[in-house]
């Protein structure tokens, strides 16, 4: 049996949550979320929260069965609290600002890089070089923030460009016959 496709999900107060075939609709104080899965495996809801069980233990099944508990897990989390990832830029100059609802940043082009957020997704600017992506659909979040990250993505050599918060860049080392010296004769 999967850990994790076995373990309930509990619902907060404030979320509805109900299901229809192969389809879990939930909604919550932030919004509304729905989150499709496979007919054959059995979603119910009762008091303990939502529980997603597998008919049987064939290859299929097994794989969908977690997949199908975190999906709804994270489409209850959603709702109620949110998703945030936070991004950082590195560079002599580098800096964003909110124009309207796009962001906009200049990271190093002749021009600055207008980014437009999807319908459910927002741009926040706590200071010129962190750029906060919300949302309540956590793959949503997750591919805008991969989006952004890749306009500039950080160098190997000098680490600059947008790169997640606590990231760690492995650099690496430059010439080294540039430190100056007599070459060979």
């Amino acid at each position: 049996m999967s850990r994790i496709g076995r373990q309930p999900i509990t619902v907060p107060s404030g979320v509805n949550a109900t299901i229809e075939n192969g389809l879990f609709r939930v909604k919550g104080p932030k919004g509304e979320l729905q989150v499709p899965f496979n007919p054959a495996l059995n979603v119910q809801q009762d008091e303990g929260g939502i529980v997603v069980t597998r008919p049987t233990d064939r290859p299929e099944h097994r794989s969908l069965h977690g997949l199908t508990r975190t999906l709804i897990a994270n489409a209850v989390q959603g709702v109620s609290n949110g998703f945030t990832i936070n991004l950082e830029l590195k560079g002599v100059g580098y800096r964003a600002r909110l124009n309207g609802r796009n962001l906009e940043m200049t990271i190093g082009y002749s021009h600055p890089v207008i980014i437009e957020p999807p319908e459910g997704v927002t741009f926040t600017v706590p200071e010129p070089t962190r750029i906060d992506v919300s949302g309540i659909d956590k793959q949503l979040v997750g591919q805008v923030a991969a989006n952004v990250r890749k306009v500039r993505k950080p160098d190997a050599y000098h680490g600059k460009g947008v790169r997640f918060v606590g990231e760690k860049i492995a650099l690496k080392a430059g010439k080294a016959g540039a430190t100056g010296g007599k070459g060979k004769k």
